[in-house]
Formats: structure tokens, C-alpha cells, sequence
């Protein structure tokens, strides 16, 4: 999407606004529809998203709901495959992985830490990590969480064709900040430095919300402050440093001018008191973690109380590109097109002639010197 196709979020010096994330999520939706509307004219047929739920919690059910009516209404394809025991969600998982019709895959957590296992609740991160890197439409398996802690922006440099993925949840926040007002400089400032002179609080460190948001923003040049239930961190300069006792959420969100909560519970509000005017305030977790109303009067204000329209947005957007990537007919055939053998077959062979080539040589030379 180009940047003269960018929603704009205007804000009220006045008092703050509500913002639908649905502003944000349309354009983004209208260009996965007409690159749909392209392969379609090309007799090619729609990314396929396969979901795989194993739970039976509301919101991940809820999620996947959405997943299918988002892909329906936008021309991708999308499967849902049911399963009654959690034990069975690698053996779908890796047939989804070698299934060449599937081209992005999600999988609904939590699934073992619902439930009482052999597996344990860490099974769930060894689950994210078996997602194949071509088929990871969440951004979350080892090679894109990797790549992103270290502020790597492609797969297959130098030739830097092949961008990595960003988790779902945690591009949709940043794509929503590109588009609220006095965030984002991509006029002045180069990639890279957008958010320098920003500082950012983020209440949350998990590994889908909170860590990546966090790190996203500090590879932006952000100053971002990482606040957890027992510690803080803070990213500044490239660096990663850990909060003294002087440091509290309370002078972090008052130092910010976004603020960032993914709390996933009911009990927890953040103090409207700390936000700062003008400030943007984005909520991550199914609760809503500030008192709206209270929010709202202070002046300047930018509320987006839900992220998850732009999530599916994000989760569309990364089927297309893995299927641009990875498995779009033309790149098939580019890496099934077998490449002409050199006339000496295997390197050994030329070594190996080489050395006879100079063994002869040798020879033929004390040959003359003899005679």
C-alpha cells in the first residue's frame, strides 16, 4: 500500500477519540483483494490458509471466525481442520507443512497450557517453532522470531528478495501507530529512525504481544519501556537495559507519548491520571485495560480499544506474501528449473583433472630435460 493510500487518524486538541481499528484494516484488505482479483484473471487459484484448533477457548474460537470470514470476503481460500485431542495437533501440523496445496498456516493457542499434559504448557512454544517458515503466516516460529530480535529484515541477504514476517498482533499495532498523528516520521527520517525521539511503554512481555510490540518499535528507534507483572526493561539505542527500582510504570507511561497494554485480564486498569495529552493509547488484550471514559476527556488523546481487525488484515497480508515468496507458480518453476551441469560434472571431477593436467606436464618437462 502506498503511502498516499494511508487512512489518517486525525486527532481532537480538544478532548480524546475513539478510533475503529476498521479504518486502518480497509486498505489493507482492498489490496490483498485485488492481488486476489489478479491471480484469479491468471487462472491461478486463491492462498490457502489451513487453522488447526485443538481448544475450546471462546477467544481462540472466536478468532478463527473471524480468520474464515475475513478470507471468504476477501477471495482467500481457508480450512479449518477440528481436533478433538491436543496430542494430534503435530502430526496435523507437519502434514500441513508438507501439504503442497497449503500455504499458510495458523494455529489456534493456547492448546496445551489449557490443559493438564504430559507436553506441559511449554509444548505450545515447541508447536509455534515446528511451523514451517514458508507456511508461518503468525511470524512467530524460530526463524522470524530470531530475525526480528535482531533486527534482521530479510531471509536471503544479500540479495534482500525475500522480506521476513512480523507477528500478527504486534504489526497491526505498528501499522495503527503509522497512521495516528505525531507518531511516525517517514517524511524526514530514514528506515530504521521513524519513531527517533519516541518514547513508548509497553504493559505486557509475552511472546505474541508484548516482546515483539516492544522490540518492533525499538527497531524504529524508539525508546521503548518493556513492563512485566516483576520487572522493566528498557530498549534504547540498540541496547537492551533492565530498569532500576528508581524506574516505576508510573514514570514510564508518564515519560511516553504511546502507550501500548496487553494485560489479559479483567482486574487490571491502567491509571488515566499517568497518560499524557496528546498521547496515543492502544489496547491490546480481550479487556479493556484503562477506563475509557476517563481516557477520553484528557485532550489530544488517540484510543484504539481493539486491534483485532487489523490482525486479520496482518494475518491476510502475510498468506499473500508467503505465497509471492514461496509458492506462487512462477517461483516454483524458477526453483524447479534444473540449472545446465557444467562440463565437468561434480567439482572433484575438476580438481582431479587438474591435478592429472599438472602430473602430465611435469612429466613432459624432465621428458625434454633427459633428452
Amino acid at each position: 500500500m502506498s503511502e498516499n493510500q494511508t487512512a489518517i487518524i486525525v486527532a481532537d486538541t480538544a478532548k480524546g477519540i475513539k478510533v475503529d481499528a476498521g479504518v486502518v484494516a480497509k486498505p489493507f484488505r482492498e489490496e490483498i483483494k485485488e492481488k486476489v482479483k489478479l491471480l484469479k484473471s491468471q487462472g491461478i487459484d486463491a492462498p490457502l490458509l489451513v487453522g488447526l484448533l485443538a481448544n475450546k477457548d471462546p477467544a481462540a474460537k472466536k478468532y478463527a471466525e473471524w480468520t474464515g470470514k475475513a478470507c471468504k470476503a476477501d477471495g482467500l481460500r481457508y480450512e479449518l481442520r477440528v481436533l478433538d485431542d491436543p496430542i494430534d495437533v503435530e502430526d496435523a501440523l507437519v502434514d500441513a507443512n508438507d501439504d503442497p496445496r497449503v500455504h499458510g498456516i495458523i494455529v489456534y493457542y493456547p492448546i496445551f497450557g489449557q490443559v493438564e499434559s504430559f507436553s506441559g504448557e511449554s509444548h505450545d512454544d515447541f508447536l509455534r517453532d515446528s511451523v514451517s517458515f514458508k507456511c508461518d503466516v503468525e511470524g512467530l516460529c524460530h526463524t522470524y522470531r530470531t530475525n526480528l530480535y535482531r533486527n534482521v529484515r530479510y531471509l536471503d541477504y544479500p540479495a534482500n528478495t525475500q522480506k521476513c514476517l512480523l507477528p500478527c498482533t504486534a504489526l497491526s499495532v505498528v501499522k495503527i501507530l503509522e497512521r495516528c498523528p505525531g507518531v511516525y516520521d517517514k517524511q524526514s527520517k530514514p528506515l530504521g529512525k521513524h519513531l527517533e525521539g519516541k518514547t513508548v511503554t509497553v504493559i505486557n512481555r509475552s511472546e505474541i504481544v508484548g516482546r515483539p510490540v516492544a522490540a518492533m518499535l525499538a527497531n524504529d528507534g524508539a525508546t521503548v519501556y518493556s513492563i512485566d507483572i516483576n520487572s522493566i526493561y528498557r530498549f534504547s539505542g540498540g541496547r537492551l537495559h533492565k530498569c532500576g527500582d528508581d524506574v516505576t510504570p508510573e514514570s514510564c507511561v508518564r515519560e511516553s507519548s504511546v502507550v501500548v497494554t496487553g494485560v489479559p485480564t479483567k482486574a487490571y486498569r491502567l491509571p488515566t491520571e499517568w497518560i499524557q495529552p496528546n498521547s496515543t493509547v492502544i489496547n491490546v488484550a480481550s479487556f479493556k485495560n484503562v477506563d475509557e471514559e476517563a481516557l477520553l476527556k484528557i485532550p489530544g488523546v488517540v484510543y484504539v480499544p481493539m486491534v483485532g481487525k487489523v490482525t486479520v488484515a496482518m494475518l491476510e497480508r502475510n498468506l499473500v506474501r508467503l505465497f509471492e515468496q514461496f509458492h506462487h507458480p512462477s517461483v516454483k518453476l524458477i526453483q524447479q528449473t534444473p540449472k545446465k551441469e557444467p562440463w565437468y560434472g561434480h567439482p572433484l571431477n575438476l580438481y582431479s583433472a587438474i591435478g592429472i593436467t599438472a602430473l602430465i606436464g611435469m612429466q613432459f618437462l624432465q621428458t625434454i630435460r633427459v633428452s
